[in-house]
């Protein structure tokens, strides 16, 4: 067995492990069960693909996230360390490529989806594999207490059972007590081993600032606090646009989200890490395995639906130990559109069933047919052609993959694969054959080592620029040479992909607990008004997050925008009385939302009135009534 610390000397180059780093390690290389808590920063993939590195065979890795897979199977290629992975919307050519190399022992680490994970090919081929390690990532997604449910992933403690001798080790970044033993007991682990690092970071400054103007005050922030920086929003269309008012305000940034090809990705991420770039404005597909530890600055433009995926991501700040802040721009109105969202996004369980059959129909499949098929899929046109709400349509597909029936593509842009499957004389023969034919092997042959041995994404437009072909004559040659079986061709999409997990039902048959639903819509409820009460509270901002995580001792950070005092409103004795006076006379008559409380006082006033409200509602002298309003 090679030793841990030299493998990450050759292929990453460091000297020494981060903290638990080493001790996880040695866990799972004694063949224990671990489960390793570490926050964003702490290198959780390190732990999986040093032991894969150290021992024979390969390391399974289960993730959810198709973009994050693909960055770090090509992040490791780059490193010189073969890997590959396997997700929904491959065709079945595709899979038999990549399985039957890792049978043969080709890669050192295999990524897999939930889903991919279930079916008879991949237990099939897994049971034939010398698989050294289970590494289990983003595992909150196991439990059901976790905010990103995950069905599938409750079938992954089946797989020990081909691998009964292969230790299991689960990684996330945030999860609450419950979480954590939740995690252990789905995934069967023999024996309890918990890796934890406390949630605090001493170095990162938490703030919410209460404002209106938030690309004013974003540009304020970065103005005033050198060095990187990410800005979190909402949507693509804001994060290009933000990016844009940025960059007309002589602020170096760039956007990203994941309906950008890989090519741009890549490239976008290596300009931000070197320096080049100073903002990446994105929507919440960027920093996942990015490893960048000088951001002084993250800023989120919204509320976040729960504290797990705030923490996530405000804790892609300081990775360096030094100063860094993590910024909340917050206005009165966010806490209403965020639960606005979660009323939308827990439709009627009839119009979920209304959906799925429409999409039946959509991908012209029968009733006991397709599982296992894949179609591009264009929500706009989907739901234009069948006369239903875009947002209907994107909260019943979630609900629909939540429990199994489908699996959704993270990225927008599926690249073309080809694999170039017989020897050297059957493919000169048919070059000689085949003219154009001949000019596109050749471009692919040179572009793409690996090519005749591998499954790899290739470039059409590259292809035919090189070639001197139009795009078209490229695509058709590549169909031909599949017929003719010299390769394997996987056509590229500029649209999210929707796979079928399981055999078309009837809507009426279509298996949803109403109490399952219920569960889940109160769960997410839950955590929406946790998010709200961290924006919200005159608490420590980092004892609040701490305590969420179940570090229920947490002394004051002493840095935050609470600590500290600097979002404070001044207000003296005799304005609290008359602030007080006017807000009891607004809510005489009926509760109101925190915004319409808001809207009966001067703009110049809202802090001082925020601060005073959040005081009587804490004391209990003015009564929450549930539903978002306040009431005397």
């Amino acid at each position: 067995m090679t030793d841990p610390t030299d493998v990450l000397k050759q292929y990453w180059g460091y000297d020494a492990f981060r903290p638990l780093q080493r001790e996880i390690i040695n866990a799972v290389l004694d063949g224990h069960d671990a489960l390793a808590l570490l926050p964003t920063g702490g290198g959780k993939s390190i732990c999986f693909q040093v032991p894969a590195l150290c021992r024979e065979g390969l390391c399974i890795v289960v993730s959810p996230l198709i973009a994050l897979m693909k960055d770090q199977v090509y992040n490791l290629q780059r490193r010189g360390i073969p890997a590959a992975a396997v997700y929904a919307g491959m065709n079945s050519r595709a899979l038999d490529i990549v399985f039957d190399n890792a049978v043969q022992g080709a890669y050192k680490l295999l990524y897999l989806s939930p889903e991919r994970l279930q079916t008879d090919m991949a237990r099939a081929r897994i049971g034939r594999m010398q698989v050294n390690l289970l590494a289990v990532d983003e595992a909150h997604c196991i439990s059901q207490w976790g905010y990103d449910f995950r069905p599938p992933y409750l079938k992954i403690a089946e797989l020990r059972e081909l691998i009964p001798q292969v230790p299991v080790l689960a990684l996330t970044a945030t999860a609450t007590p419950e979480v954590v033993e939740d995690i252990q007991e789905k995934l069967a682990f023999r024996t309890k081993k918990v890796f934890q690092q406390s949630f605090a970071r001493q170095n990162l400054a938490y703030a919410v600032l209460y404002e209106q103007k938030k690309r004013d005050k974003l540009l304020d922030v970065l103005q005033n606090v050198p060095g990187s920086g990410v800005v979190y929003v909402r949507t693509r269309g804001e994060a290009q646009q933000v990016s844009a008012f940025l960059k007309d305000n002589r602020v170096s940034a760039e956007f990203y989200h994941a309906g950008l090809s890989p090519e741009q990705r890549s490239l976008r991420q290596d300009a931000w890490v070197q320096g080049r770039t100073r903002v990446m404005v994105s929507t919440n597909a960027f920093g996942m395995g990015i490893d960048k530890p000088d951001v002084r600055t993250v800023v989120h433009l919204h509320l976040p639906e729960s504290l797990e995926a705030y923490f996530q991501e405000a804790g892609r700040g300081g990775r360096d130990l030094k100063k860094a802040y993590a910024v909340l721009l917050y206005a009165p109105t966010d806490a209403d559109n965020l639960r606005r969202n979660w009323a939308v996004a827990f439709p009627p369980l009839d119009q979920v069933r209304r959906v799925y059959q429409a999409l039946a129909s959509y991908a012209q499949l029968a009733i006991g047919a397709g599982a296992g098929e894949s179609i591009p899929f264009d929500l706009p046109v989907f739901s234009s052609a069948y006369d239903l709400d875009q947002a209907l349509v994107f909260a019943s597909l979630r609900l629909l993959e939540m429990d199994g029936w489908i699996a959704q593509s993270d990225a927008a842009l599926q690249m073309a694969k080809v694999h170039i499957h017989v020897n050297r004389e059957v493919l000169y023969d048919y070059q000689l054959r085949h003219a154009q034919a001949d000019t596109v092997t050749k471009v692919l042959l040179r572009a793409y080592p690996g090519i005749q041995h591998d499954l790899l994404d290739i470039n059409e437009a590259f292809v035919a620029k090189h070639a001197k072909m139009e795009l078209a004559a490229v695509i058709k040659c590549l169909e031909m040479a599949q017929l003719a079986n010299i390769l394997t061709y996987q056509a590229g999409s500029d649209k999210p992909q929707l796979t079928f997990l399981q055999p078309v039902v009837a809507a009426e048959h279509l298996s949803l607990s109403p109490e399952r639903y219920a569960w889940r819509k109160q769960r997410a409820l839950d955590r929406l008004e946790a998010a709200i009460r961290y924006a919200e509270t005159r608490r420590c901002r980092s004892q609040l997050l701490l305590a969420y995580f179940g570090e229920k001792n947490a002394q004051p950070c002493g840095v935050c925008d609470v600590c500290t005092g600097r979002n404070d409103a001044e207000v003296t004795d005799e304005l609290f009385v008359a602030l007080e006076k006017k807000i009891r006379a607004v809510l005489k008559d009926e509760p109101l939302i925190f915004e319409d409380i808001l809207s009966a006082f001067a703009a110049k006033q809202h802090e001082a009135v925020a601060k005073v409200l959040h005081y009587l509602v804490e004391e209990g002298l003015i009564r929450e009534m549930g539903d978002g309003k306040l009431g005397v």
